[in-house]
Order: C-alpha cells, then structure tokens, then sequence
C-alpha cells in the first residue's frame, strides 16, 4: 500500500460515522442505504454520502439487487480496517 493510498484509508476511517457503519455492516453483514441510516439514526443522503467515502476507499464493495444497492465490508480488508474490526 502506497502513502497516498494509506492516507485515503485513514481519512476515510477517521469519522465516528463510518466508524458506527462499520459496526453495523460487521453486524448486519449486508445492508442497503435505508438499512443503515436507520440503524445509525443518520439521514438517508448523509449516509449515503459516508457509504460512497468508505467505497471510494475499498474499504467497502456493494452489489445490485434490483433497484436496491446493498453495501459489505469488503472481502480483501487492508491490515487497519482488520484491526479496526476487531477492536469495534
């Protein structure tokens, strides 16, 4: 992992927000937007907006169901997100 790539990491996981989305999707496994906004108590467009920071980031992979996006922790985790996982 280049500096660039590491620094995107941390920014990313640097967000009580993401941090709970994280602690939600280890839960829930799998989960649309709704899903989470609710579980977090976020607003559907801000959660939105932490899900498209943590993709951009590859920390998380979504798929296509229908017209419904559903978002997972991503399989390849880098090193700090594991750890990070671990300790949530």
């Amino acid at each position: 992992m280049n500096h660039k790539e590491l620094e995107k990491v941390l920014k990313a996981l640097a967000n009580r927000r993401r941090i709970a989305i994280l602690k939600c999707l280890k839960h829930l496994n799998k989960a649309s937007v709704g899903v989470v906004a609710s579980e977090i108590k976020l607003s559907f467009r801000a959660t939105s907006r932490h899900l498209s920071v943590l993709f951009s980031a590859d920390i998380l992979e979504k798929e296509q169901s229908g017209l419904m996006v559903l978002y997972f922790i991503s399989k390849d985790k880098n090193p700090i997100v594991s750890k990070l996982l671990s300790i949530i």
